[in-house]
């Protein structure tokens, strides 16, 4: 059985955050979209410092951080603007029936409510959007639950500034105080998903540590739910049509999605299957001589680029995998790896992430090897499929097998653009998530901090506004 660890930080928040929390779920839905908007406003004026402090601690670059911006201060305003609609309640109200033909059927109110103080973990590869103000932060405050953040290790400076601009939108905008707190360091995520005042957490980060937490969140003597994302080998399959009909576009393409980002993106193709045609060995050249001038990689931070080292050479240790390709090389940065394998015999280090400039194209005899080959797929977010018309067949036996392993199936596109939507589903089965059926991208992502009651034969008077006639 788990116990409280003590930890004094975490300890006052997350007394401060259960005072807020009857409060903030009172607060009205204008209001609570008031508040975001103040946060993306806040965001948006400090834009120049905060870009510049990220970019220091991150090495992601400028451009790359102010689109991230740009996506960190939407997903704010859709989150406000999707509680003014109010359809996230999934309202239901049933007026009484004497003649329902099981029995007399009662007056019934069905909506959802906030589950209460929230623990989100920051993630190291968007310290904006997936960050302290980012998506889960944003829907956890729209469903009326107050957040408590972990700053990530890799941008404590990055994670301060934006901190004081969510409290001080906050109080600006009258939520009580406790609605929002930061707090750091490696002990301060234990004691979070240990505290009897958290209701819910959402993490983004490796199998490791979020497995750690997940296990702490089943194991309290009140079981929380825990909305971690994990690790994802994303597969992106190339038929043999679309290798001869447009092979050395795709191989551009994928070259450019393995490595944006320096490979440090969650839905990353990391198992590239390529048929063993002609044309399908001319697109793994072409990658290859894509990945031989790929620059070195300044990675996130020195325990990922560990990280990385140590997948590589796991991949390069096991006598089933060969190097295709290697980048170029500096010192302090990660050299880009391309991997080559046989998808009939393809080694279980192979269906392994390796978070990082790498990728293992695997080869496949003919669509029946194709198919066997997807069967031993791990869960992932995503898989990507490059097809022709002439392929219907063989994606009738496919995509039954890939949707079965994902949340998202693209097709003739790469999965690192995650459109944040209310059509995105950004999730996936374990080890992807720990909670496949739920999204942390898109409008879905307030589902994760209610729940719902059904009031039934209750007074108007006490019903929340959305139940009353």
């Amino acid at each position: 059985m788990t116990t409280t660890m003590a930890h004094p930080d975490v300890n006052s928040r997350c007394a401060q955050a259960a005072l807020a929390a009857p409060a903030w779920a009172a607060t009205s839905r204008p209001d609570r979209a008031a508040a975001l908007r103040a946060i993306a406003a806040g965001l948006n004026r400090s834009a120049a410092m905060i870009i510049n402090a990220a970019d220091t601690e991150t090495k992601l670059g400028q451009p790359r951080l102010r689109s991230e911006l740009t996506r960190t201060t939407y997903q704010l305003t859709m989150f406000a603007d999707l509680l003014l609609d109010g359809s996230y309640l999934r309202t239901v109200i049933e007026h009484p029936d004497p003649d329902a033909p099981v029995s007399p059927r009662p007056d019934l109110r069905r909506t959802m409510i906030p589950v209460g103080p929230v623990a989100v973990f920051s993630a190291s590869n968007f310290p904006f959007a997936f960050s302290v103000a980012g998506t889960d932060t944003a829907a956890a405050l729209a469903a009326g639950c107050p957040v408590i953040v972990k700053a990530h290790p890799g941008h404590p400076t990055t994670s301060e500034l934006v901190a004081d601009i969510v409290t001080q939108a906050l109080r600006d905008s009258g939520a009580p105080d406790g609605t929002f707190a930061l707090v750091d360091g490696f002990d301060a995520g234990p004691a979070l998903m240990t505290h009897p005042a958290i209701r819910a957490a959402a993490f983004t980060g490796s199998v490791r540590g979020g497995r750690a937490l997940f296990d702490l969140a089943v194991n309290r003597p009140d079981p929380i739910p825990f909305y971690g994302e994990l690790g994802s080998l994303n597969s992106l399959v190339v038929t043999a049509a679309a290798a001869a009909a447009r092979g050395p576009k795709i191989a551009a393409d994928l070259a450019a999605s393995v490595l944006l980002g320096g490979g440090q993106f969650c839905t990353k193709p990391g198992l590239i299957l390529l048929p063993s045609t002609s044309a399908g060995r001319r697109l793994r050249d072409d990658l290859a001589d894509q990945f031989t001038r790929a620059a070195p990689v300044h990675m996130l931070t020195p325990q990922v680029r560990h990280g990385f080292e140590n997948g590589c050479a796991a991949l390069q240790l096991d006598p089933g995998i060969a190097v295709l390709a290697t980048g170029q090389a500096a010192t302090g940065a990660a050299t880009p790896v391309l991997f080559g394998a046989n998808a009939d015999q393809l080694p279980d280090v192979a269906l392994d992430e390796c978070f990082g400039p790498t990728a293992v194209v695997a080869d496949y005899s003919d669509n029946d090897s194709l198919l066997t080959a997807t069967t031993r797929l791990p869960g992932a977010l995503t898989a990507a499929v490059h097809a022709e018309p002439d392929d219907h067949v063989l994606l009738a036996g496919l995509v039954p097998a890939l949707a079965g392993k994902v949340g998202r199936l693209v097709f003739n596109q790469y999965p690192t653009g995650v459109t944040v939507s209310p059509a995105m589903h950004h999730g996936g089965p374990y080890p992807a998530s720990t909670a496949a059926a739920y999204t942390s991208v898109g409008a879905a992502a307030v589902e994760r901090f209610l729940r719902p009651v059904t009031f039934q034969n209750a007074p108007q008077g006490i019903l929340p506004v959305e139940l009353r006639d």
